[in-house]
Formats: structure tokens, C-alpha cells, sequence
């Protein structure tokens, strides 16, 4: 698993830096899930931010870009009976399901596949409305978005800048 530490020298040093876990644990206690670790120290280090004007990112602590709203706002949208063909599995939250945790800029939504046992590993799931393509992706969320940050093809677009860069949202 790719570690903050190998993020921070590709996009830079954060200047969100959120320390207080209660947002997470509402989060976590509405949705019946736990989130991955690295996906939790990541999002606390940059805060929303979007990275090299391509994936957007929200926090559960920011007042406007809020992770929780966004992401039961996305559920609803992908429940919906004209769109749920669009993906291999629902969108939600338990075992096996499609949790959306990410946008990017051109029609895409980044899902975290929620393990089907403590013990199972998480996934990286991505939507790509404008062609209709979900590509399952057997990494971690670190894995993922280093693989994006090195400009590997994992989302539309996704060849990196010389250096990869972050603006905050907020």
C-alpha cells in the first residue's frame, strides 16, 4: 500500500492537516462503514482539494465541501432505476457495494468498493458517464491515486503534469 509519506512527494506537502476524528465517526456510524485508513489520512492531510484539475476530493469536517453529504447525495443519484445500469453492483454502502467517495473532472465517479469481510481487501472502482465504462481496480485508494498522480492510466485523462499539483476547494 502506497503511503502518505510517497503522496507528499509527488502532490507536495498538504495544508489541511484536520486532526479531529469525529466527523469521520459520524460519517462511519451513518453509514454503517468504516473507511479505509489511507484514504481517511489522505483526505485529513489535503482537505478538499482537486488534484492536477482532475479528481476533486471532499472532507467530512468542511462545512461546504462535505464528504457525507456528497457521497448520500451520489448514492441517491446512482440508485436511481435509469442509472443503476451503469454499474456492476449498487451504490451504497454494505458488503460489496459502491461507496462514491470522489469526483472527477470530466463525468467521473470514483467508488470504494466496501470489502465483503473485515479481512477482504478494498477496491477502487471508476464511472466514466461520457462513455459509460466501470474499470474495477484491485488497489488500494493510495495505490490508486499514486498510480494517477504518475500518470498511469486509471481515470480518464489521467496522464500527470510534470508535477503533479493540488489546489484547496475551500
Amino acid at each position: 500500500m502506497a503511503t502518505l509519506e510517497e503522496i507528499k512527494a509527488l502532490l507536495g506537502e498538504p495544508r489541511f492537516n484536520w486532526s479531529d476524528p469525529a466527523p469521520w465517526v459520524r460519517l462511519e456510524q451513518e453509514l454503517g462503514v468504516s473507511f479505509p485508513a489511507d484514504f481517511r489520512d489522505i483526505t485529513d492531510a489535503y482537505g478538499p482539494v482537486v488534484i492536477n484539475e482532475k479528481l476533486y476530493l471532499d472532507h467530512p469536517g468542511h462545512p461546504i465541501r462535505n464528504l457525507g453529504e456528497e457521497i448520500k447525495e451520489s448514492i441517491e443519484f446512482w440508485l436511481e432505476e435509469d442509472l443503476a445500469e451503469f454499474l456492476p453492483s449498487g451504490a451504497g454502502s454494505r458488503p460489496g457495494e459502491l461507496l462514491p467517495i470522489a469526483t472527477g473532472a470530466t463525468a467521473e465517479t470514483i467508488f470504494l468498493q466496501v470489502p465483503h469481510g473485515p479481512s477482504a481487501p478494498w477496491a477502487v472502482g471508476v464511472q466514466e458517464m461520457d462513455s459509460g465504462e466501470f474499470v474495477l481496480y484491485g488497489m488500494t485508494f493510495s495505490d490508486w491515486l499514486l498510480a494517477l498522480l504518475k500518470g498511469e492510466d486509471v481515470m480518464v485523462g489521467s496522464s500527470a503534469p510534470d508535477h503533479p499539483y493540488y489546489e484547496p476547494l475551500a
